[in-house]
């Protein structure tokens, strides 16, 4: 009798330690979860360009690209948003390192801006090249209007920058949107950039400013090794 119930107990003892911990192993065995939404964007992002120069006599010049301070990548922004000014794109922006590569990703968001986005497509991605240093601090900063707080215009397209305007030469930021396969120069004067800080929350273990993370000492996330792989591939300085 007492074998039975002590069997019973055992029984029961086992069951609801099932229960109990069979969400604890659950969440433990999915410590390799499906991917945010962040580093969907920053698998995107690195998608984005590397189809755009993976076709170099109608991508970004490989030089400008090269010389470049900072690349903001923002992949799908939603055509819509920019009829009526409201929602936007988000993406990153990475920095060149002092010491040579690149920083890590910080989050963007993209809204307003001229009608230059909507050249066709429900999707439009965006990449804006900093030419620049001196736009950095205004760029990491809290609100940052494109055409205001830096020059800007239409980048060159194609396999060097000898096409390339002295109006082009000159600006700070050299801007580009593709939609449908088309790839061009477009000017996107009067949009804001502003920091994406729940993209950064899902990135980094502590709340980071976007300065803190571009230009500070911060290791880059698993996830944006596709981004800056692409970088790195296509965007090596040459010594002159």
């Amino acid at each position: 009798m007492l074998l039975k119930k002590w069997l019973l107990l055992s029984m029961v003892l086992s069951f609801a330690s099932a229960v109990i911990s069979g969400p604890v192993l659950a969440r433990t065995l999915g410590s390799s979860s499906p991917a945010t939404d962040t580093e969907k964007r920053l698998d995107a992002s690195a998608r984005v360009l590397g189809e755009i120069m993976g076709t170099p006599d109608k991508g970004i010049p490989q030089d400008l690209l090269a010389k470049a301070a900072c690349v903001v990548v923002i992949p799908g922004v939603k055509k819509g948003a920019f009829i009526v000014g409201a929602k936007y794109g988000r993406g990153f922006i990475v920095c060149r390192k002092s010491g040579g590569g690149w920083s890590a990703p910080a989050g963007v968001k993209v809204e307003g801006g001229s009608v230059g986005f909507q050249i066709g497509g429900s999707e439009t991605d965006v990449v804006m090249l900093v030419m620049n240093e001196g736009a950095i601090p205004k760029l990491l900063s809290s609100k940052f209007t494109i055409g205001a707080d830096a020059s800007a215009t239409a980048g060159p397209v194609g396999r060097t920058a000898s096409a390339a305007t002295d109006a082009q030469m000159h600006a700070q930021l050299l801007t580009y949107s593709r939609a449908r396969g088309l790839f061009a120069g477009v000017s996107l004067e009067g949009a804001t950039l502003r920091p994406d800080d729940d993209a950064n929350k899902d990135l980094y273990p502590t709340a980071m400013s976007n300065k803190d993370i571009v230009m500070g000492s911060v290791a880059s996330p698993p996830a944006a090794a596709g981004l800056l792989a692409e970088l790195n591939k296509y965007s090596r300085r040459r010594s002159s």
